[in-house]
This record gives structure tokens, C-alpha cells and sequence, in this order.
């Protein structure tokens, strides 16, 4: 199991403290992918920037093209600039590739047989390994989840417990978030404008 996957489970096992958007998600995901080719060596960062190195396998095919993706000709790729590039979609290619190794399962409506259902984690190692993570408030795992939502900010000092570089990603995370967060504030105020206009209020 990675970062990612262990994350996505968790969205799913755990109810969050404020609504989930996906968009958060996607950022999150593709954080937790940064965080794990960290520790596979397959990049470092440097001044807030993506320096690819070795991309060994890593045995997860989402893993592996997050690998192949990054931007190997200098300048190298800002982590902001990933995060947005890189999420994507992401969301929704975790969620396939969860359900194709069969850690999550559809629940569907008896009256809606055609389709697809909420997505359920199934009793498996990838959960079980998810789960000790989220009882163990590991630091990684604990930040990505505050930052979107699904719970209140981890209670150890995060940056005390991992790299700098890992406290790179997962400001950028928060950072990314809130933005995305800011830019939806300001769309809902330009509907609720232009709604009034044409109410004449």
C-alpha cells in the first residue's frame, strides 16, 4: 500500500469534520505521491522545486507514472505546480485502481441496479494497514487528511517528525487547498451577484 491509496481509504472509512470536495482530494493525492517518491529516492527538493532522480519501480503503477511524469529538464517543476498539474483526475484513477485490486466495493441501490454506488472499503490488508496508520496518527497521513478536511490538525508537530522536504509537500498541500478553497468563495459570490441582478435586487 502508499500514501495515496492508505489516504484514499481513509476518506472513505472516516467522516469528515466538513464536506469532502474532490478537488481537495486531488491535491492531496498527488502531495502523498510526491511524499512517497521521496522515500523511494526517486526525487529530492530543492528550493521548493522537483529534482528527479533514480525512478526504481516501486510495485504500484500509479506510483510508477507519477515517477515518469516528473519534469526532468532544469528548471525544474515547482511542487505547486505538480500538485495542480498532477491532480488531475487523480481522484478518480485512484478510486478505479482501488476498486480493480479489490480493496473497495460499490454499494448500489436495489432500485438503481445500472448505477454505480458509493464506494465502500472491503475488509483487507490495504484497510487494515490503512486503518493502524490513521490509529497511529502518523504524522503524513494525519496532515494530508487536516488539510482536507477529515479531521482536525494532528495533535504532534508534523514538521518535528518528518524531512524538510516532506514539510515542502505537505505546506504546499495545505497551501493549494486553501486556494482552491478561496477561488471557490469566489465564484459562489459572483452567482450569488449576478443572481440578484437578474432578480432585480
Amino acid at each position: 500500500m502508499t500514501t495515496p491509496r492508505d489516504l484514499l481509504i481513509v476518506t472513505l472509512d472516516v467522516a469528515p469534520i466538513r464536506p469532502l470536495e474532490r478537488g481537495d482530494l486531488a491535491l492531496a493525492l498527488a502531495g502523498a505521491e510526491l511524499i512517497d517518491l521521496l522515500g523511494t529516492e526517486a526525487l529530492t527538493i530543492e528550493d521548493e522545486r522537483i529534482v528527479p532522480g533514480l525512478c526504481p519501480p516501486t510495485g504500484d503503477r500509479l506510483l510508477d507514472e507519477a515517477a515518469a511524469s516528473l519534469v526532468r529538464q532544469s528548471p525544474h517543476e515547482p511542487v505547486a505546480e505538480w500538485l495542480w498539474r498532477r491532480g488531475r483526475g487523480l481522484s478518480s484513477a485512484y478510486l478505479d485502481a482501488l476498486e480493480e485490486a479489490g480493496e473497495i466495493t460499490r454499494r448500489r441501490h436495489g432500485w438503481l441496479p445500472l448505477r454505480a454506488g458509493q464506494a465502500v472499503p472491503v475488509d483487507s490488508p490495504g484497510r487494515r494497514h490503512a486503518t493502524d496508520r490513521w490509529a497511529s496518527d502518523e504524522p503524513v497521513l494525519a496532515t494530508l487528511a487536516a488539510a482536507i478536511g477529515i479531521r482536525e490538525e494532528p495533535a504532534a508537530d508534523a514538521a518535528g517528525a518528518v524531512g524538510d522536504a516532506t514539510v515542502t509537500v505537505l505546506a504546499a498541500v495545505n497551501d493549494a487547498v486553501m486556494e482552491l478553497e478561496a477561488e471557490r468563495q469566489r465564484r459562489a459570490i459572483e452567482e450569488a451577484a449576478y443572481d440578484n441582478i437578474w432578480r432585480g435586487e
